[in-house]
C-alpha cells in the first residue's frame, strides 16, 4: 500500500488544523467502503492578463487505492498544459510568505550594546501530496452522456478531461464505477455543467508511481486562457467534515489580489507579544485567526510583497527556476532580480457548506504596498540591575507586560489571568 505523509506545517504557519477538512478546488471521490478526505489545501494561483496557472497541492486522509479528483475547467486541457511541480517549490513559496515571529533582546540597561539582530523561528520542512483518480470507460461514458474529451499521462498521473450533458449522468457513471460520490454532488455539479465547465480527473498510475524513486506524489499544475480570474470551490466543500481551510498563494505582476465577490480582511499585524508566545505559536495564530474570521468564517491577507525582498524573512526568496515552475512565464532574461516583477499575495480562506454559495473571484490591483503577518517578541534584560536607568528600565517592563497582555488577550480570546500566569512563568520575578 502506498503510504502518504500528511503536511508537516512549518511552526511559522497554521498547522494546528490538521484536525478539520480542508478546502480544494475540488472534491475526492473515494472507492466504495472507504472515506477520503482532504486537508491542509494549498493553491498557487500565477494570474496575468487573461493567463492563468494553477498548481494543486492538498493533503487526504483515507485509503490510498483507486480515488478520482475532480476539479472543473473552463476549457479541454492539452496535455501540455498540466503538468507536476516539485513540492519543495510550494513548500518553500509557503514558508516565504507565512506569517513570522520575530524576537529581539533588550541590552543592559546599566551597560548598553549594541541590539542583536532579529531572529526568525525555526522551519519545519513538510512534505505535500497530490490528487489520484479512477480511469473511466468509454463505452459506459457515452451511454450516459459523458464524453472524454482528453486523455493522457502526466508523471504519476493518468489524466482525463470529461464533458457531461447533465450532474445525473456523471454522477452515475462515477458510481457506476465503484465510487461513492458525496450527498449533494449532483446539484454542484449540475452548476458547472450550466456554466459549460469541463471536468479535470487526475489518478495516480500506481506502476509508474511504485517505480519512481520518490514516494510523494507531485502537486498538479494545470494553465489555461480565460477571462475569468476565478477559483472553483463549491465541490471541495462537499468533502467537509466541518470548517474548510484554504490557502491561497498569488503571484502577479502588478500588484495585491483582492476577492471581488466576499469581504476581505487583514490579519492583525506588527504587534508586540508576551515572550512565552515562542513555545504556543501555532495555537497563538490560529486563536488570532479564528477570532479574525469570526464564527461564519472569512478571507484573510495574511501578506503581501514583491519577490524582490522582504523584511523579515521567513525564508529566501524564490529563485528564477522556481519561479518559471511555478508558472511565472513573464520573467526578463537579463534582470539579475526577477522577483521584483513577481507581487505575492497569501490569502487564507475560511468556510463551510452552510456559507461561501458562490466560487471566489479576484481581481488584480495596482497595489504594491506592503504587508505580512508580524509578531515581535522583546526579552527583558536578566541580568542584576543596579543603576537609576535600570531602575526605570524595570518599571518601563512593568508597563509593556501589562500592555503585552492585554494586547494578547484582545487578539486571541485567551483568558487574562491564564496570559498573566504564563507571563510570570517566563519572566524574571523582578519585572512582576
Amino acid at each position: 500500500m502506498v503510504k502518504f505523509l500528511r503536511n508537516i506545517l512549518p511552526v511559522l504557519i497554521f498547522f494546528a488544523y490538521t484536525a478539520s477538512a480542508q478546502a480544494f478546488c475540488g472534491f475526492y471521490v473515494a472507492r466504495a467502503d472507504g472515506s477520503l478526505y482532504n486537508e491542509a489545501s494549498k493553491v498557487v494561483f500565477v494570474r496575468d492578463g487573461q493567463e492563468s496557472v494553477i498548481t494543486m497541492s492538498s493533503d487526504y486522509t483515507g485509503p490510498a487505492k483507486e480515488f478520482a479528483m475532480i476539479v472543473p475547467t473552463p476549457k479541454v486541457l492539452k496535455r501540455d498544459q498540466v503538468r507536476t511541480v516539485k513540492p519543495e517549490t510550494i513548500t518553500h513559496l509557503d514558508n516565504y510568505s507565512a506569517p513570522r515571529l520575530v524576537e529581539y533582546f533588550d541590552e543592559d540597561p546599566c551597560n548598553p550594546e549594541p541590539l542583536m539582530q532579529p531572529m526568525m523561528m525555526p522551519e519545519v520542512t513538510c512534505a505535500t501530496v497530490g490528487c489520484p483518480a479512477q480511469k473511466p470507460i468509454y463505452q459506459r461514458a457515452d451511454a450516459l452522456g459523458v464524453k472524454i474529451k482528453a486523455q493522457y499521462a502526466v508523471g504519476d498521473y493518468d489524466i482525463l478531461i470529461l464533458a457531461a450533458k447533465q450532474s445525473d449522468g456523471l454522477e452515475t457513471f462515477l458510481k457506476s464505477e465503484g465510487y461513492n460520490i458525496p450527498e449533494g454532488a449532483s446539484e454542484v455539479l449540475q452548476r458547472y455543467i450550466k456554466a459549460r465547465m469541463k471536468f479535470f480527473v487526475a489518478r495516480v498510475n500506481l506502476k509508474r508511481f511504485s517505480a519512481g524513486k520518490t514516494r510523494d506524489l507531485p502537486p498538479l499544475q494545470i494553465s489555461f486562457r480565460s477571462t475569468n480570474f476565478m477559483l472553483p470551490i463549491q465541490l471541495g466543500k462537499l468533502n467537509a467534515k466541518g470548517p474548510q481551510d484554504l490557502l491561497i498563494m498569488t503571484l502577479t505582476r502588478r500588484g495585491r489580489v483582492e476577492t471581488v465577490n466576499y469581504d476581505m480582511q487583514s490579519l492583525p499585524t506588527d504587534l508586540n507579544v508576551p515572550t512565552f508566545v515562542k513555545k504556543k505559536f501555532p495555537s497563538f495564530y490560529r486563536a488570532v485567526f479564528d477570532r479574525t474570521v469570526g464564527q461564519w468564517g472569512g478571507i484573510v491577507m495574511e501578506y503581501a510583497w514583491d519577490m524582490a525582498w522582504c523584511d523579515p524573512c521567513a525564508a529566501d526568496p524564490l529563485t528564477r527556476k522556481e519561479l518559471q515552475e511555478l508558472g511565472v512565464f513573464w520573467l526578463k532574461k537579463n534582470d539579475e532580480n526577477p522577483g521584483q516583477e513577481v507581487f505575492v499575495t497569501r490569502l487564507h480562506a475560511r468556510y463551510s457548506k452552510d456559507n461561501f454559495e458562490r466560487d471566489l473571484k479576484f481581481r488584480v490591483t495596482n497595489d504594491k504596498s506592503n504587508f505580512q503577518g508580524r509578531y515581535i517578541m522583546n526579552h527583558p534584560f536578566k541580568g542584576n540591575i543596579q543603576c537609576e536607568e535600570g531602575r526605570q528600565y524595570v518599571q518601563a517592563i512593568r508597563r509593556r507586560l501589562r500592555e503585552e497582555a492585554v494586547e494578547l488577550a484582545k487578539i486571541t480570546g485567551w483568558a487574562p489571568r491564564k496570559i498573566e500566569q504564563q507571563i510570570r512563568a517566563t519572566v524574571p520575578k523582578s519585572y512582576w
